[in-house]
């Protein structure tokens, strides 16, 4: 019975190194997760900058295409107002000329005050196109050692069930399959009885089923957990077996 027992706590032992080692690479998902969306805020503040910038850079190419058009109306309006016999027309004609003229003076303030402004904003996207590079260097760097790390525990987790299927091979078939069942719902599913109080749920044991554990060295199921209990002398090793 004792050789039973042993076999299936290292099976356990084995079982619990696995469970540590997917608990312990949980976290990786969840902190690449979060690096992914930090990434896409700073991606989505830089994009936003850059139409900002693209935005004014479509209004000053409109304002300039506007500035020629004026002229040009300007122009012909000049050439026409030799043309004009009457006194009336001609007045009204030249006012249409001085309107136009001031328009195009206040479009070309708009137009070298937009220029200055374009130029400055051209100059903050720069810094904060270097600032976001930084960023996603940085970023993508932390994702990929993040990303390591979580292969070499999935590696590690394979080999170790690798190891399972082993140690599995030497548990007694029954004993396999009630393990497997606790171990669905709790781990661990082996636990030892200390002075009659289970381990896994620090409740006391009938006296009675104490006694058989420590009498056969075999293994029964806690009242109040439902674990696979044993008695912790079974796998102590014994004066005898020690030599």
């Amino acid at each position: 019975m004792r050789e039973k027992l042993k076999a299936l706590a290292e099976l356990q032992n084995v079982d619990l190194e696995v469970a540590s080692l997917r608990k312990a690479a949980d976290v990786h998902p969840r902190q690449i997760a979060e690096l992914e969306r930090e990434l896409g805020v700073a991606r989505s503040a830089i994009e936003a900058e850059r139409a900002r910038v693209a935005d004014k850079e479509r209004q000053k190419t409109q304002l300039e295409q506007n500035i020629v058009d004026e002229k040009d109306k300007v122009k012909k309006w000049e050439a026409r107002l030799s043309e004009q016999r009457s006194t009336r027309e001609y007045s009204a004609l030249a006012r249409e000329i001085d309107i136009a003229k001031k328009a195009n003076l206040t479009m070309a303030e708009e137009q070298v005050e937009l220029t200055k402004q374009l130029g400055l904003d051209r100059e903050a996207l720069k810094g904060k196109e270097a600032d976001f590079a930084t960023k996603q260097q940085g970023l993508s760097a932390r994702m990929g050692e993040l990303r390591g790390k979580l292969g070499e525990a999935e590696a590690q987790v394979k080999s170790l069930e690798g190891r399972r299927a082993g140690v599995a091979a030497s548990v007694d078939a029954t004993l396999l399959r009630r393990y497997d069942v606790v171990r669905k719902k709790k781990l661990p599913a082996l636990v030892g009885v200390v002075a009659g109080t289970c381990q896994g749920c620090n409740m006391n044991v009938p006296p009675q089923l104490y006694n058989n554990l420590r009498t056969s060295l075999g293994t029964d199921i806690c009242p109040s957990c439902n674990r696979i209990i044993y008695a912790v002398e079974a796998l102590q090793e014994t004066p005898a077996a020690a030599k």
